[in-house]
C-alpha cells in the first residue's frame, strides 16, 4: 500500500483485535438470555413484551464480567436497578420535547459523575443513561411499571443463568485465578535472565491486581465468614515474598548462571495444589543449594509459601499485614462519596457527557430525526468518560456500527417477524461475548443488529432502520467529536506527562522508604508501598496505551515517552530487588548513596512536570562496588530516556 494511503498507526492500532480465548459459556449464557424472552413473546402474542426482556437481558451481559459468583450478584443486580430507573424516568418524558432535554441532560450529568467511583458504578451509570434514552424515544407498553419490570425480569433471566453452577463449583473460580496468579509468577522465573522478562513482570501485575481485586472486594479478612476465600488471601499473602524473590534473582551477577528450572516448577506445584485445594502434610519443595542473596531469598520464599498452601486454615495476617486489609463498607462509602461531589474529574466527565447529551437531544428536538433516540444512545457509547480515547471510540463506533449494520441489511430485510426472529437472534447473541473480547469496534458490530433487531420487534419499520440507523450514528459520533473531545483541552493536551511525573515522584519515596531502615524492619510498609505502586504504573501504563490511539500531537507524545514507562518500572523492580538481597546478606548503602538516588528521581520528576531537562548537567555514578550501583544505573538510563 503506498504511503499515502496508508491508515495512521493510532487506527491500525485500535483496529488489531486482541488475543482473546473464544467465552463459550458467555456465548451460550448470551444465546439463551436474548432468545428464550422471544420465543415467550411470540408463543404468547406478546413479542413487544418479549423484546423488552431481550433489552433486559442485554444490559445483563453488558455487566457480567466477573470471575466470581458472588461478584456476579453484585456486578449485574446493582446495575440493572439502574437501568430500571432509567427507563422508568425516560418513558415520563417520552414525547415531552424541552422537558425530555432538561432531564436526560440532569441524567447524562449524574451518569458520568458516578462512574468516577468505580467499574460497577460505571457500568450502573451507562445503564442509567443509556435506558433513559431508549425510554424516551421509543413507544414503551404501558402502565409505568411495566417497562422496568421486563427490563428487571431480562436481567435476572442472565443473573440466573450465571449463577446455575454455583452450587456445584462453589469458590472454584476463586481458586483458579489465585491458582493463575501462582503461575504468573512461575512464568516470571522461566523468564528470569530473558528478554521476556519484563512482559512476564507486567503480565503478574495484571494477575496480581485482578486476584486482589476478587478477593478484597467484599472483606474477605473477616475470619469464620468465608473460610474458604481467607485461605485463598492467605495463599496470595504467601506469594508476593516469591514476586520479591523473583526480582531479586534477575539481578543476580552473569557468573551465577540461569535460574534452576526447580524453582518454577516448585511454584507450578503450589498453583495445582491451590487450584485443585489440597490441604495436609506436603514434602518440602526440592531446590538446589542457594547461590548467594538472591536464590536465598527465593527458597526461603518459596518455602514458606509451600507451608501456607497447604494448610487448612492459615491466617492471612500472621506474618504482619502486608499488603493492607480492606477498609470498612461504610469508610469506602464515605470515599466514594467524596470522590463524587468533590473531585475535579469526576465534575468534568459529568459536564462533557451532560453537554453533548443535551445537544443531542436538542438537535432531534428541533429536527425532524426519525427514531431519534438513536443519536444520543450513540454519544452515551462514544463518550463514557471511563471507557478511553474519545477520539479513537467515535472512529471505532462509526465503523462498528457500518459493520454491524451489514450484517443487519439480510436479517430485517429477509426474515420474517414470528418464530423465525428466535434462531436468527440466538445466532446473533453469541456473537456479542465473542466479538467483545475482541475489541471495542468489533462489540458495536456484534451489538448493533442485535439492538436493531428488537428495536424493529416494538416499532415495526423493518428494513427501513437501516440507513437511518447509520446517519444517527454518525451525527453522534460527529456531536462526541465537537462536543466532548475538540472543546475540552484536556483530551488533545493529556496530562499523561503529569501522570508519568507523580510515578516518578512516588518511585523516589519508595526508594528511600526501602532503604533508610535496617533490614528485617518496616516489611509491611514496604510491601504494601510496592504494590500500591505497582498498581499506580499499571494504570499509567494503561493511559499511555490509550493515549497511543489518539492522533497527533496526543499519540506522537506518549509514543516518545512510552521508553520512560519501561524504565521507571524496571526501577521499581531494582529498588526491590536490591532490599531483598539486603535482606538476605548483601551490602547495606550507605544514607548518602540512598540519598543521591531519590535526589535524582526527584528532579526528573520535577524536570517532567516543568517540561524541561533536570537541572545539573551529567548525574555522574556512584562507585561500582557500592550497594546501589545497579539502582543508579537504571535511574541514569531512565534520565536519558527522557532527555537525550
Amino acid at each position: 500500500m503506498a504511503p499515502a494511503l496508508r491508515p495512521p498507526g493510532w487506527l491500525t492500532e485500535s483496529l488489531r483485535p486482541r488475543d482473546a480465548p473464544i467465552p463459550w459459556a458467555a456465548a451460550a449464557r448470551a444465546s439463551v438470555a436474548l432468545a428464550a424472552p422471544l420465543a415467550v413473546g411470540t408463543a404468547t402474542g406478546r413479542t413487544g413484551y418479549g423484546a423488552l426482556v431481550s433489552m433486559g437481558a442485554l444490559s445483563g451481559l453488558i455487566g457480567d464480567t466477573a470471575d466470581a459468583y458472588r461478584m456476579r450478584v453484585f456486578n449485574i443486580a446493582v446495575p440493572q436497578l439502574f437501568g430500571a430507573l432509567g427507563v422508568l424516568v425516560g418513558t415520563q418524558v417520552y414525547g415531552a420535547g424541552w422537558t425530555a432535554v432538561v432531564v436526560l441532560t440532569v441524567v447524562a450529568l449524574v451518569s458520568g459523575m458516578i462512574s468516577s467511583i468505580g467499574a460497577v458504578a460505571s457500568v450502573s451509570g451507562l445503564l442509567l443513561l443509556l435506558n433513559a434514552v431508549v425510554g424516551s424515544g421509543l413507544p414503551l407498553p404501558s402502565p409505568w411499571w411495566l417497562p422496568p419490570g421486563l427490563l428487571l425480569l431480562g436481567g435476572l433471566l442472565v443473573l440466573a443463568l450465571s449463577l446455575l453452577a454455583w452450587p456445584l463449583r462453589g469458590a472454584t473460580p476463586e481458586r483458579a485465578v489465585v491458582a493463575d496468579t501462582y503461575r504468573a509468577v512461575a512464568g516470571l522465573l522461566e523468564a528470569t535472565g530473558s528478554p521476556d522478562y519484563e512482559d512476564r513482570r507486567r503480565e503478574l501485575t495484571r494477575s496480581l491486581n485482578h486476584s486482589y481485586d476478587l478477593l478484597l472486594a467484599r472483606r474477605a479478612r473477616r475470619h469464620g465468614r468465608s473460610a474458604t476465600l481467607v485461605r485463598l488471601l492467605a495463599q496470595l499473602n504467601a506469594l508476593i515474598p516469591v514476586v520479591e524473590g523473583a526480582s531479586a534473582a534477575q539481578l543476580r551477577p552473569p557468573g551465577y548462571g540461569p535460574l534452576s528450572p526447580a524453582y518454577p516448577a516448585a511454584v507450578r506445584e503450589l498453583a495445582e495444589a491451590v487450584e485443585q485445594g489440597r490441604t495436609g502434610p506436603a514434602p518440602p519443595p526440592e531446590l538446589p543449594e542457594p547461590r548467594g542473596p538472591s536464590t536465598r531469598a527465593l527458597g526461603e520464599a518459596i518455602g514458606h509459601a509451600a507451608t501456607v498452601v497447604h494448610e487448612a486454615a492459615p491466617d492471612p495476617y500472621a506474618a504482619g499485614d502486608r499488603l493492607g486489609r480492606p477498609a470498612s463498607l461504610e469508610v469506602r462509602a464515605r470515599r466514594a462519596a467524596r470522590a463524587l461531589l468533590l473531585s475535579g474529574a469526576s465534575w468534568r466527565y459529568g459536564l462533557r457527557l451532560a453537554l453533548c447529551i443535551g445537544l443531542a437531544q436538542v438537535l432531534v428536538s428541533a429536527i425532524a430525526v426519525p427514531r431519534s433516540y438513536w443519536v444520543p444512545l450513540t454519544v452515551t457509547f462514544v463518550l463514557k468518560p471511563d471507557f478511553g480515547s474519545v477520539f479513537s471510540r467515535a472512529v471505532l463506533r462509526a465503523l462498528g456500527t457500518a459493520a454491524g449494520l451489514l450484517i443487519a441489511i439480510p436479517v430485517l430485510a429477509e426474515v420474517p417477524h414470528g418464530w423465525w426472529d428466535v434462531p436468527v437472534m440466538a445466532v446473533l447473541a453469541t456473537l456479542i461475548p465473542v466479538l467483545s473480547a475482541k475489541g471495542y469496534a468489533f462489540q458495536t458490530a456484534a451489538i448493533t443488529p442485535v439492538i436493531l433487531m428488537l428495536s424493529d420487534l416494538l416499532n415495526h419499520q423493518g428494513f427501513h432502520l437501516v440507513l437511518p440507523r447509520l446517519y444517527d450514528s454518525l451525527i453522534g459520533c460527529g456531536i462526541a467529536l465537537l462536543a466532548g473531545y475538540l472543546l475540552w483541552p484536556e483530551s488533545w493536551h493529556t496530562r499523561i506527562g503529569d501522570r508519568l511525573a507523580d510515578a516518578v515522584q512516588d518511585t523516589a519515596s519508595y526508594v528511600s522508604l526501602a532503604f533508610t531502615t535496617a533490614p528485617g524492619r518496616d516489611e509491611p510498609a514496604r510491601a504494601r508501598y510496592r504494590r500500591r505502586l505497582y498498581r499506580d504504573l499499571s494504570a499509567v501504563r494503561s493511559e499511555f496505551q490509550r493515549a497511543l490511539t489518539e492522533p497527533p500531537p496526543v499519540g506522537a507524545r506518549a509514543e516518545a515517552w512510552w521508553p520512560l514507562v519501561i524504565a521507571v518500572e524496571r526501577i521499581v523492580d531494582t529498588t526491590t530487588a536490591t532490599r531483598v538481597r539486603i535482606e538476605h546478606g548483601a551490602p547495606v548503602p550507605t544514607p548518602a548513596e540512598v540519598d543521591a538516588v531519590t535526589r535524582e528521581l526527584t528532579a526528573l520528576a520535577e524536570a517532567l512536570r516543568a517540561g524541561a531537562p533536570p537541572p545539573g548537567g551529567d548525574p555522574g555514578t556512584l562507585a561500582p562496588d557500592c550497594a546501589l550501583a545497579r539502582l543508579h544505573h537504571e535511574v541514569h538510563a531512565a534520565r536519558s530516556v527522557a532527555y537525550p
